[in-house]
């Protein structure tokens, strides 16, 4: 094989985006199935997935010298809590979300998430974003508002509440709170995304608790016990395999990024959106409409077109090939305003231009 033609990270790229993807359809489509069976647990539900995380990297820790698990410092937990207690938020309304709609169209209960991030970052720093920027973010936002315009061919017990858009607004907003936060609390762990998400798990699942003891969920668990008709053994399993791809997803996303261009990875989260609706027709029978199809493919559309956007503006201005001999014959009285800006002499060959 010619290797002029074929990159040898082209296999690690292709696994960390097929398991990332995988990592992420599994766990919206078992929690789907959890809070479908257990609609009155979603709490306890989400406390035992933040559990079993934090359990499972200690024992990564045992085997991955790479895994560190934090120092539990009151100080530190002090510089954390506000990404702790905007990361659980988010959490919470994110599985009251996906309880309450199908899983098909919680990718579009959820369609806010890039305008408002631009939004809070834009505040955060105090900076206008690019013209291109708000074409991105305004045609994400006619998508989600295209998908959540009630429609004559959705049944009325299938049409999502207003309670439930509200809790895909506020989860989507907190989602935003939650990546400008992160920036700024990286240096608490010693930039560290692991020892951050240790903390963020473990200090989730603390706050959480109280709520899970005053929402009566551990009462309601011991009446379904002794239901007949509660699936048991739905709860028990999906709790176990979402903790456990939740622990994966954290992984499978770092690696993602990483490993992949930020482009690659925004295809693949746009083609897991496709899978996410087919999936959801087959296996839920979720109803799907010409608006809703139309929703997701322009929030699509103005995500790609935001990465793009992005990619263009990250991208370092393009060197100029200058002729040494040239500049070697510039008279010495020529003056340095009259050129077009610095110049960058390239001293490599033409094969470097074929290089990405």
């Amino acid at each position: 094989m010619n290797n002029k033609y074929f990159d040898a990270n082209t296999p690690k790229v292709a696994a960390v985006v097929g398991f990332y993807m995988s990592a992420a359809l599994v766990m919206v489509f078992v929690n789907k199935a959890v809070l479908n069976s257990s609609p009155d647990l979603p709490l306890l539900f989400l406390l035992l997935q933040l559990l079993i995380a934090v359990l499972l990297l200690h024992v990564a820790a045992v085997f991955i010298t790479r895994v560190e698990i934090p120092k539990l410092e009151l100080e530190t937990a002090k510089k954390l809590t506000p990404v702790v207690l905007v990361n659980i938020i988010g959490l919470v309304f994110n599985t009251l979300c996906l309880r309450d709609v199908e899983a098909s169209f919680f990718q579009i209960a959820r369609g806010l998430v890039l305008p408002l991030t631009i939004i809070v970052f834009s505040a955060h720093t105090r900076t206008v974003p690019s013209v291109r920027v708000g074409i991105a973010a305004g045609t994400v936002a006619i998508g989600f508002l295209l998908g959540v315009a009630p429609s004559a061919t959705v049944p009325a017990h299938v049409a999502p509440s207003g309670l439930s858009l509200f809790y895909g607004f506020l989860s989507s907003l907190f989602i935003a709170f939650h990546a400008v936060l992160i920036k700024s609390s990286l240096p608490y762990c010693h930039n560290s995304t692991i020892q951050l998400a240790y903390w963020t798990n473990l200090g989730s699942a603390i706050f959480l608790f109280p709520f899970v003891l005053l929402h009566r969920e551990i009462s309601t668990l011991e009446d379904l016990v002794h239901d007949s008709n509660w699936g048991g053994q739905v709860f028990l399993w999906g709790s176990i395999v979402t903790g456990i791809f939740g622990f994966l997803l954290c992984i499978a996303g770092l690696l993602s990024i990483k490993v992949t261009s930020p482009i690659t990875h925004m295809f693949s989260s746009a083609l897991r959106s496709v899978i996410q609706t087919l999936l959801g027709v087959w296996l839920f029978k979720d109803i799907m409409t010409v608006n809703r199809a139309g929703s997701i493919l322009v929030i699509m559309i103005g995500t790609i077109y935001y990465t793009w956007v992005k990619s263009l503006e990250a991208a370092p201005p393009p060197s100029k090939d200058v002729d040494l001999e040239t500049i070697g014959n510039r008279k010495r009285g020529e003056d340095s305003n009259d050129g077009d800006g610095e110049v960058t002499v390239i001293f490599g060959g033409p094969e470097d231009d074929e290089k990405v």
